[in-house]
């Protein structure tokens, strides 16, 4: 018979399973990243089949439903499939999807035009102050461009669309980081509300006195880019953009 245990003692195998049992669900990032490394750095290689479950148990000292969810995070990335019955399998490497989409049905309602907006009161009040520090006079001369096509295009009955975009890309540009002119670029003139919701027809206070109160916020923001006013540069775009959210809430009320 086995010699009789004293308090506390435990077999070896006993002791690492009870760690298993204790080791937190956090080892599942760490198995991943071992084995995507094995994947990328071609130990292991596309239509290789990964060690079993219980080889990966072993060598990661981890529970089975660790490993599982592991290898179901490694499938939803698309480096690795499983074919039931069979086993699981490296898949040829493929082109890295950015995870990061805007896309035109995603800003389809009012609320969904406020998130964007929360989203660019954040960022375009910092490329605002960035364009007051960095600003040269080209990118000056761009900014006020885009305002007198904008001014033009509300008195000539438009909704002014593209040069409002154009006036947020050019402060974007005048920050001398490509980032900011990149990401406004992705986003295209689906960032100004009236794309999605004719919000200056509903406007209270008519078409043109609606878009000419948006043209004088946009000259305040200009304003203090031209005086290099960091501070003051933020502050004009958030209250811009914070104004553009009240607005639209207004407009909708059932938001």
């Amino acid at each position: 018979m086995d010699p009789v245990k004293t308090l506390g003692e435990e077999t070896p195998a006993g002791a690492a399973a009870a760690g298993r049992m204790r080791r937190p669900r956090g080892l599942v990032p760490e198995i991943v990243a071992a084995l995507e490394s094995d994947i990328r750095e071609g130990r292991l290689v596309p239509g290789q089949k990964l060690p079993s479950e219980s080889e990966l148990v072993g060598r990661f000292d981890v529970s089975r439903t660790v490993v599982r969810e592991a290898i179901s995070r490694l499938q939803a990335s698309g480096l690795v499939e499983t074919r039931h019955g069979i086993g699981t399998f490296v898949n040829e490497p493929r082109a890295v999807e950015p995870t990061f989409r805007i896309a035109p049905e995603d800003v389809a309602t009012a609320a969904d035009v406020i998130e964007l907006l929360e989203l660019r009161i954040s960022l375009e009040s910092e490329a605002a102050a960035l364009a007051a520090q960095r600003r040269s006079p080209e990118s000056l001369s761009a900014m006020a461009a885009a305002l007198a096509s904008f001014h033009a295009a509300i008195h000539a009955d438009s909704d002014a669309v593209p040069s409002d975009f154009q006036f947020h890309v050019e402060v974007a540009r005048a920050t001398g980081n490509r980032h900011f002119a990149e990401l406004m670029t992705y986003l295209g003139t689906m960032i100004i509300p009236r794309t999605r919701l004719n919000t200056a027809a509903r406007a209270p206070e008519g078409r043109l006195a609606y878009l000419e109160r948006v043209h004088r916020e946009h000259e305040d923001i200009l304003d203090a880019i031209r005086r290099q006013e960091p501070e003051a540069a933020r502050a004009a775009m958030r209250t811009h953009l914070s104004n553009s959210r009240e607005r639209l809430r207004r407009a909708q009320p059932e938001t």
